[in-house]
């Protein structure tokens, strides 16, 4: 029948993997995910240093291995010092989760030159040069990779106020059709996920009206959870997507499933 042995599909053992801005929320459910199914992860962060402790600290004292790394990686030196420091501390760099990003509103009309870098930036700039970064190391070491970009819904279709978020996202769309094209032959696959609203602490709080929205217009009915687009980077991560590269997944209840009007 050929293929690799259903118990040996989502297996990581042996994989080396970063994940970007994972010190918190969906990143670091991915981390602890990939850990789960035995890479070891650098867990990277900008400010968020007492969650990404901590989450090493649980990967490692559940059997896993985990290293914490700070960089900005809206900056190309620290980006490829992250890289380099994922090489030494785990021997390679099998796959890239390029999850850091941020989320402010603004109102197109009144949004300063400044607010529109810092989102396109930290959304998409950042997964341009993570990828760069770890393409080369992947391309020298001979042996293939897979990465994963967290997109949005918003790259699909947009949300109010999020001019800046919505171009940002889309472009991440399309730079991983681009990057699985230029990687292709290099054994590189490079796929997306796209989440629709993700369950965070205060959420319903703090936007009780946009929860309500979600709700009346998901087909499954409820939030989604970080761990539930973590196991959608499983999969796109595994050798169970090892004939996927350039996909773009939806992991949002069925909202883009949506009939336009």
């Amino acid at each position: 029948m050929g293929g690799t042995p259903i118990h040996k599909l989502l297996d990581l053992s042996g994989k080396s993997a970063l994940v970007t801005g994972a010190g918190r929320g969906i990143g670091a459910a991915i981390a602890r995910r990939l850990a789960e199914a035995g890479a070891a992860v650098v867990v990277n962060y900008r400010a968020s240093a007492a969650g990404a402790e901590e989450l090493v600290q649980e990967i490692r004292d559940s059997g896993g291995k985990a290293t914490a790394k700070q960089a900005d990686v809206t900056h190309r030196a620290q980006v490829e010092h992250l890289v380099a420091a994922t090489v030494s501390a785990h021997g390679g760099l099998d796959v890239l989760v390029n999850n850091a990003g941020i989320y402010p509103v603004s109102t197109l009309v009144e949004m300063s030159e400044e607010e529109w870098d810092a989102v396109v930036d930290a959304n998409l700039k950042s997964v341009h040069l993570c990828t760069q970064a770890a393409a080369a190391r992947m391309i020298e070491r001979g042996e293939g990779g897979a990465v994963v970009n967290i997109a949005s819904i918003e790259g699909h279709t947009p949300a109010p106020m999020h001019a800046h978020y919505d171009a940002a996202k889309a472009g991440v769309i399309m730079h991983t059709r681009a990057a699985a094209q230029e990687l292709g032959p290099h054994g590189i696959r490079v796929n997306a996920l796209s989440p629709g609203l993700i369950q965070a602490e205060g959420l319903q709080e703090s936007w009780p009206e946009g929860v309500e929205r979600w709700l009346a217009a998901a087909p499954l009915g409820r939030v989604g959870r970080p761990v539930e687009v973590a196991d959608a980077c499983l999969f796109l991560a595994s050798s169970a997507a090892a004939w996927i590269t350039g996909a773009v997944l939806p992991v949002d209840g069925g909202v883009l499933a949506r009939p336009a009007f």
